[in-house]
């Protein structure tokens, strides 16, 4: 029997709909991986490719979103701190308060050489460059 057949599961398509079941304000990470992040302008600023727990304090740290590329080479990766991002439940995307020209400009990664990201100095200049307040504080 699928899984998404059972009375009272949804399939990911429809996790993002507030009746009958955990989404909109608690869902699977795997879910929302893939989502498409834009900004207040429409403009389409990247994917969701991970999202990155601070598993000792139980908390969300980032979202990984890829920018750029073609078919998944030569993408850059960002490490956005995830109160920087707003969850769209109309569009089924996250909204980041950015511009393009800024993210082009945005301390980035690749997939071959991540950042120590429990690095707290690392963690505070992610924060300060997204105007965000560090989840830690």
């Amino acid at each position: 029997m699928d899984v998404n057949a059972r009375e009272g599961t949804r399939s990911a398509e429809n996790y993002w709909h507030s009746e009958g079941g955990p989404g909109p304000r608690i869902m699977a990470a795997d879910t929302l991986e893939g989502d498409k992040v834009k900004n207040r302008a429409g403009e389409d600023l990247g994917t969701i490719e991970h999202i990155m727990l601070d598993v000792p304090n139980g908390r969300v740290a980032y979202a990984v979103m890829s920018f750029g590329g073609f078919l998944g080479m030569g993408d850059k990766l960002f490490a956005i701190p995830w109160n920087a991002l707003e969850l769209d439940t109309e569009d089924k995307c996250f909204i980041l308060d950015v511009d393009g020209e800024r993210l082009k400009e945005a301390p980035g990664f690749d997939k071959d050489h991540w950042p120590t990201m429990a690095d707290e100095r690392w963690a505070t200049n992610i924060h300060s460059y997204y105007n965000a307040t560090p989840y830690w504080s």
